[in-house]
């Protein structure tokens, strides 16, 4: 049975059978009614918002709508740490104050307040990211969206940019079940910087990341940063600065991404659309616009790929439900109308209720020689990686859940870069701007250190109900060991560090360690498990560690690196 927009119940007759040719589009209301606190900028109301503009579009009429299932803990722990899990699924608003030292190591607080129904939102937004994975793997869909998705800094026992689970490495990790490859591509305006550190040492998996670089969270994402071990090369980092516009933006998209797919081969893809790299956001400073940061899922469906689409940030949340609306309607093959229809959110939108938005006249600082070099640096690098090699499957494992724990939801419209890495770059500032010109427009927070925890009311008294800790719950140790990275020799040539120090303005090299992050030992782990039955796996030329262009590992995220907030310019409304 399905469920109506008052939760009554519903027959679904067989007519209503999802078929391939479809788009699976997940979508939960209680995932829009978060709430992380007052003036704090991310705003899960967006969905409901990009939610109501898709239906007042009538695009649901062409979509398979489904409300996801809340994913388990157990899934959570395919990379995540459990105790780490366990904690989010015990605290609360009335209890954090209780356990404020596991608050630190968790790294909760300022930037991931907890709110009251925390970790249902996390089961919720992780539940459809997982869902459309498994539609993908079974053929049932082409195309599976799920705007709520997409929180890509969450790395295994740490929550990190408004991020508490990465949905997009456990959709991949589904993924892996069915598919040898899955390229994720990430065109948020932060680096991506927990997905790539989950799979930083494999080959199965490439990340490919489009932002902001230089003195702006989390700090990571050099474009020497390109993996370690079976994963060199697999790991394509694209720095920008500021102000870059649509044209610029796809004069590296395209041919990029054209590169990728044509050296990799994927048999899957995962695209995380996030809209904070829009003009206009509170959060950013590039100048696309929407058409523009559409043109980049456009493209991706060009080459036939099975495609997960997934939300991210985006913080002038009108131009979120904007963007994501025009995105869905893109997928559909739909041109929507400028002018926006009536729909319950409408005051949002004024005063022009136009769909499209404007770039502002901000300057681009992406000179064509600086997107030149870039771009051949990385057309060069993926001209180093092997031809896709041919790997049976054998015995697949099973999928997540099964389709008939789907619910199809029938009238949707009645509803109403490495640690050490930066380390080196913040002790020697020298070598990350070479030239006068290479130099951020931005004032210097160097010395500025992101607040671990806040001691006070995080979500307002009027949204604290969050349950008492009921008698015999326990949070797990106060601390635990991570393993530390252990010496290592310098792995970058003196030709090719000279190479790099060319306009881009590239970072002092660091040496690279011999143990694996927690992260991607955890990623690999469960690689692994999948991979293990499919045969021989995918190797690389050459040892890690003898050849150039690797910078280091990626443990977490130094506490001395920029806030999220940092660059916050307010919320005008």
């Amino acid at each position: 049975a399905a469920l109506r927009a008052d939760g009554a119940a519903v027959h679904v007759s067989p007519a209503m059978a999802p078929s391939k040719d479809r788009i699976s589009y997940f979508y939960d209301a209680d995932v829009g009614t978060s709430y992380y606190g007052n003036n704090h900028p991310m705003k899960p109301h967006r969905l409901a918002m990009t939610h109501h503009l898709v239906l007042s579009y009538d695009l649901h009429k062409h979509l398979e709508v489904y409300r996801p299932r809340k994913s388990y803990p157990v899934e959570m722990s395919q990379f995540h740490a459990e105790d780490y899990v366990d904690f989010l699924s015990k605290i609360t608003p009335d209890t954090q104050q209780d356990h404020l030292a596991q608050m630190q190591r968790f790294n909760l607080g300022e930037d991931c307040p907890i709110f009251d129904g925390l970790f249902d939102f996390c089961k919720t937004y992780t539940g459809g990211s997982i869902d459309g994975a498994v539609r993908l793997n079974t053929g049932l869909s082409d195309i599976a969206v799920n705007w709520s998705g997409g929180l890509h800094h969450a790395k295994k026992a740490e929550a990190s940019g408004f991020c508490y689970i990465n949905d997009l490495v456990l959709a991949i990790l589904e993924l892996l079940k069915h598919h040898a490859r899955v390229v994720y591509i990430d065109i948020d305006i932060h680096h991506g910087d927990g997905v790539e550190e989950a799979f930083y040492t494999t080959d199965r998996v490439m990340t490919v990341s489009f932002h902001k670089f230089g003195e702006y969270f989390p700090g990571t994402g050099h474009l020497q940063d390109v993996g370690q071990h079976k994963g060199k090369y697999y790991s394509v980092n694209v720095p920008l600065k500021d102000g870059i516009d649509d044209e610029s933006y796809n004069l590296l998209f395209k041919p990029i991404m054209a590169k990728v797919m044509e050296m990799y081969a994927p048999d899957a893809v995962v695209f995380q659309s996030g809209a904070d790299s829009l003009t206009g956001d509170r959060l950013g400073c590039f100048n696309l616009s929407i058409r523009g940061h559409a043109e980049c899922l456009k493209y991706m469906t060009t080459f036939q790929v099975p495609l997960l689409v997934l939300g991210g940030g985006g913080y002038t949340i009108r131009n979120v439900a904007r963007c994501w609306t025009y995105e869905t309607g893109c997928l559909l093959g739909h041109e929507l109308e400028d002018k926006m229809p009536t729909n319950d959110y409408s005051e949002y939108f004024g005063p022009t209720h136009t769909l499209q938005i404007q770039p502002s006249n901000m300057e681009n600082q992406n000179t064509p020689e600086y997107l030149e070099g870039v771009r051949n640096r990385i057309l060069e690098n993926l001209s180093k990686i092997p031809p896709k090699p041919s790997v049976p499957f054998h015995d697949v494992p099973p999928d997540a859940f099964t389709e008939d724990q789907m619910e199809v939801k029938e009238d949707p419209d009645e509803v109403g870069g490495g640690a050490e890495a930066n380390a080196a770059r913040r002790a020697n500032p020298d070598s990350i701007y070479p030239d006068e010109g290479d130099v951020d427009d931005k004032p210097s927070r160097r010395d500025h250190a992101a607040t671990a925890f806040s001691d006070g009311d995080t979500d307002g008294d009027k949204h604290k109900a969050g349950a008492k800790e009921e008698p015999g719950e326990t949070f797990g140790e106060e601390a635990v060991s991570v393993p530390g990275s252990g010496g290592g020799a310098d792995v970058v040539t003196a030709k090719e560090e000279a190479e790099g120090t060319f306009e881009l303005g590239e970072a002092a090299v660091a040496r690279a360690p011999d143990d694996e992050t927690p992260a991607a030992a955890a990623a690999e782990d469960a690689i692994d498990a999948i991979a293990a039955p499919l045969g021989a796996a995918m190797e690389l030329d050459g040892t890690a560690g003898e050849e150039a262009g690797v910078v280091s590992l990626l443990p977490p995220r130094s506490p001395a690196g920029p806030s999220i907030m940092a660059n916050d310019h307010g919320d005008e409304r």
